[in-house]
């Protein structure tokens, strides 16, 4: 794990449970060969992907449902083998099939808290 300055946020670890503004669930789709671990198991970073499943957005009637999420970890110093952890203020976005952006995710996480110093 490599360091730098500015960012203070939980840490998100493949425990977290995370949402679409809609209530659909959001999981990694990335398997994750991470030599960074928190309780046992992988950090979460900007280089895994997440899908949605059952989102229930409809627009006039018609399914919209959000199906990925992606994130802009920013530059917040820290990064696991290389690409930057998500912390729970890392920005992201849910996305339709037709890349419409649908809001922003719901984090529930399992957590730590880091400060870098």
């Amino acid at each position: 794990m490599s360091r730098a300055t500015g960012a203070s946020g939980g840490l998100l670890g493949a425990g977290a449970v995370i949402s679409c503004p809609h209530g659909g669930r959001a999981a990694t789709t990335t398997a994750s060969g991470s030599t960074v671990l928190m309780d046992g198991r992988p950090v979460a970073t900007a280089a895994h992907a997440y899908a949605v499943t059952g989102c229930p957005h409809t627009v006039d009637g018609v399914p919209e449902p959000c199906v990925s999420v992606r994130w802009t970890a920013g530059d917040t110093g820290v990064t696991a083998d290389g690409s930057p952890v998500l912390l729970d203020i890392s920005a992201a976005e849910c996305f339709t099939a037709a890349f419409v952006p649908q809001g922003p995710p719901v984090v529930q996480a399992d957590r730590r808290k880091v400060t870098v110093r």
